[in-house]
Order: structure tokens, then C-alpha cells, then sequence
């Protein structure tokens, strides 16, 4: 027994020993042969050797700092939809406020001279802050016009957004009416004018057209209180050609927005409870029901030159809507839970509605008149302060990842760092795949 288990252990060694010669003699096959030792001096100290990376100064990095901008402009750009234009209204019709108060008439009344402390050095500055923001919005819906045609035609066919697509050219003209540099007889009015107005008319026949022929939406389905901004831009761009002169033109946009006016406001009074289609965040879009009966008594004392019967009537209407709206809080109760730029939408119409009472108190001259303009000036503009101030704290959530307030919904991540890394790394994996 012992002798088998010594001759097993012998032949186990001698296979190890064969596949250990037959390895070393392959692979000895495949080595160089030595060189014979050079007859040469030994060669010199090693030296220390500088590598400069070059993949630092590589040019392709301009690549991912674009990636890096798109990264955290883009999502800024899908999220900037028409609505946020409501604190351009509120702004510029508040420099057009502050425009008219500062120069009070002779002989105006005590309560109108008190309106009348507003320095000019405030006046500019609202009017400097107004075209910033106004021209800042406007470049950033621009690229999203050119980069998200997408976005912006899902805002058209939304029924509450397409009424917003008239916010621009209605701030610019209002800024244009406020404006301290020129005159409305210039030729820089008049090339402004023309430009602003222009998209309002495009927008007229578009929008109107389908409300008169009963195409893909009808009126009496899709009209919301926002609906009343088509007519108000008629009204503003009526009011600034009467001013330049042009009469004609400023009775061919009136009557445009008059009659439409009409339309709009009986409907809404007769939509039914089914048919509401305004969620309970935009309940401050209501407030444009005084906005445009009280614009439209202005763009008619611009006509008519003088604040007569048609235009006390309007203003008249807007002091009974405005009455209406504030003797009912528990309607906007919902709304006013949370921060959002709906919020604005109460300053506009209350700005407008200053407005058209100075013009009144001006036309009157009672002390109850101007007793009311001086209360709904401060009104005005207390609100858009407390408004200011409210956005300047709460720059951080002015742009939602999921804005559900606004006319359109963006259905993207909060704008981190994680997500511009992620946005970065998915576009060079989609250019490396690519190239």
C-alpha cells in the first residue's frame, strides 16, 4: 500500500516538472535574445522629465461649456411662457401712473398736488426698471419662440394662454405712452407704434376670426376672464394713435375692441357653471374685468378729447366691478395660499383704474372725485410695491419646476446642479455616438 501511494506521488511530480519545461521552453521562444553588453561608457543619470497634459488646452471644452450654458438657460426658456408679461402690465402702466401724477394741472385741485410729490429722479427709475425687465422678458420669449415652437404653439392653442400672447405689445405700448424722451409727434412714436401694434392686429384676426366663423374654439367654450386681454390691447394702441393724431386709426381700433368687448362680457356673464374653465390659482385673472372698461374710458378721452358721458359710463362700470370683486375674498382665498406671478394680476387692472379716475376727477373737479383718485392712486400703488417686494424674496420660486398657474404647464426638473450635470453628460453621450 505504501509502495503505490510513493509511486502516484512520483508520477505527479514528474508531470508537473514535464509542463513546467514545456512552458518555460515556449514561452522562452517568443522572448529577444540577449544583447551582447555594449563595449560603450555607462550611460548617464537618469534625468527628471516635465509632461505638459495637453487634453487641458483641448478646443472640443468650448463644446461642454455650451452644453453647460444650454444646461441652465434651456430650462429657463421652457418655463418663461406669456404669462410672467402680467408684471410688465403691472410696471408699465404704474411708470405711466406716476407719469401722469407728477405734473399735476394749474389749478388742480389740493388732493391732486398731493399726488403731485412724486420725484421725477422716482419716476425714471420705475421707468428704467420697467423697460429692463420688459426688454429682458422679451429676449428670453423671443429664443423660446425661435428654440421651443413647440411650447409656444401649445400656449396658442391653450385657451387661457393665447390671451397672453397680447402682453407684450400691450406693455410696450404702455412704456411707449410713459415714455420721458419723445414726444408723441415723432417719428420714433409713430415707427413704435406701427410695431407694436401690429402683432395685436395679427392676433385680432386670428383669434377673433375663429370666435366669428365658430372654428376649432368656440367662443362660448373656451371665453375666461383672461379673454378680456385681447380687447384691452385695442383699447391701449387706440389710446397711444390718438395721441399721435390719428384719429381714424384710433376709431378703427376701438370700435374693434369695443364690439368684441361686448361679446366677451356677455358671455362670460351667461357661461355656465360646467363651462368655467379658469382653475381656482388663476382667480386674479378676474380682476381684468375692471382693466378693460376702465381702458376703454381712457382710449375714448383720447378720441373725443374730453372725459364726456361714454367715458364716465365706462369708468362707472369698472368702480361697480371693482366693488364687486373686493367685497368677495373668500373667492381668491385659494389663490393666495402660495406665492405665484398670478399675483399680479391685481395690479394692473387697479393701476388702470387709477388712471381713468384722475382723468375723471380732472373732468369733474368735485373734492368726492378726487378724494377717489387720491384713494385708489395709493391703493395702486401700494400694491405693486407689496407685489415687488413679495417677488424680490421669492426669486428662488418665480420660475416652478411645474408651473400649474400659469397658462401652460412645463413639465421639467428644478433647474440643480444634478440636473445640468445629468443634461451635460446625456449630450456627450449623444455627440459620441454621433461622431
Amino acid at each position: 500500500m505504501l509502495w503505490k501511494i510513493l509511486s502516484n506521488t512520483n508520477k505527479h511530480s514528474s508531470r508537473q516538472s514535464t509542463t513546467t519545461a514545456t512552458y518555460m521552453t515556449t514561452h522562452d521562444k517568443h522572448l529577444p535574445s540577449p544583447s551582447p553588453s555594449p563595449s560603450s561608457p555607462p550611460p548617464p543619470p537618469p534625468q527628471i522629465e516635465l509632461v505638459i497634459d495637453s487634453t487641458i488646452l483641448k478646443p472640443d471644452d468650448h463644446d461642454g461649456i455650451l452644453i453647460v450654458i444650454k444646461g441652465l438657460v434651456f430650462p429657463v426658456l421652457t418655463r418663461c411662457h406669456a404669462g410672467y408679461f402680467r408684471i410688465t402690465l403691472s410696471l408699465c402702466c404704474q411708470a405711466l401712473l406716476w407719469k401722469t401724477l407728477k405734473d399735476p394741472p394749474e389749478n388742480a385741485h389740493a388732493y391732486r398736488r398731493m399726488l403731485g410729490v412724486f420725484p421725477s429722479t422716482a419716476f425714471l427709475l420705475l421707468w428704467s426698471l420697467s423697460l429692463l425687465i420688459l426688454a429682458s422678458l422679451s429676449i428670453l420669449y423671443i429664443l423660446r419662440c425661435a428654440l421651443f415652437s413647440d411650447m409656444v404653439k401649445s400656449e396658442y392653442l391653450n385657451h387661457i394662454g393665447v390671451n397672453y400672447l397680447f402682453a407684450p405689445s400691450i406693455s410696450w405700448l404702455l412704456l411707449l405712452q410713459s415714455a420721458p424722451f419723445f414726444t408723441p409727434k415723432t417719428i420714433y412714436y409713430l415707427l413704435l407704434w406701427w410695431v407694436f401694434v401690429v402683432p395685436i392686429f395679427v392676433l385680432d384676426v386670428k383669434i377673433y376670426g375663429q370666435w366669428f366663423t365658430k372654428g376649432k374654439r368656440i367662443l362660448s367654450t373656451v371665453a375666461n376672464p383672461a379673454s378680456q386681454l385681447s380687447v384691452v390691447g385695442n383699447f391701449v394702441g387706440a389710446r397711444a394713435a390718438a395721441q399721435m393724431g390719428w384719429k381714424e386709426s384710433a376709431m378703427v381700433m376701438f370700435a374693434l375692441g369695443m364690439i368684441h368687448y361686448l361679446v366677451v362680457f356677455v358671455t362670460l356673464y351667461q357661461r355656465m357653471s360646467e363651462n368655467n374653465c379658469l382653475p381656482a390659482m388663476l382667480r386674479p385673472v378676474m380682476f381684468l374685468f375692471i382693466a378693460a372698461p376702465s381702458m376703454a374710458s381712457l382710449a375714448w378721452d383720447s378720441i373725443s378729447g374730453t372725459f364726456d358721458f361714454s367715458s364716465k359710463m365706462l369708468f362707472y362700470l369698472s368702480l361697480f366691478l371693482f366693488l364687486s370683486l373686493i367685497t368677495r375674498p373668500n373667492l381668491f382665498k385659494k389663490s393666495m395660499k402660495k406665492f405665484n406671478v398670478v399675483w399680479w394680476a391685481y395690479s394692473y387692472p387697479l393701476t388702470v383704474l387709477a388712471l381713468a379716475s384722475t382723468e375723471y376727477a380732472q373732468e369733474t373737479k368735485s373734492s368726492i372725485a378726487h378724494l377717489l383718485m387720491l384713494l385708489l392712486s395709493l391703493l395702486s400703488v401700494m400694491v405693486s410695491i407689496v407685489l415687488m417686494v413679495y417677488t424680490a424674496l421669492n426669486t428662488n420660486i418665480l420660475l416652478p419646476p411645474d408651473d400649474l398657474y400659469g397658462p401652460s404647464v412645463a413639465t421639467m426638473g428644478p433647474i440643480t446642479i444634478s440636473s445640468v450635470s445629468s443634461t451635460v453628460s446625456s449630450n456627450s453621450c449623444l455627440e459620441s455616438s454621433t461622431s
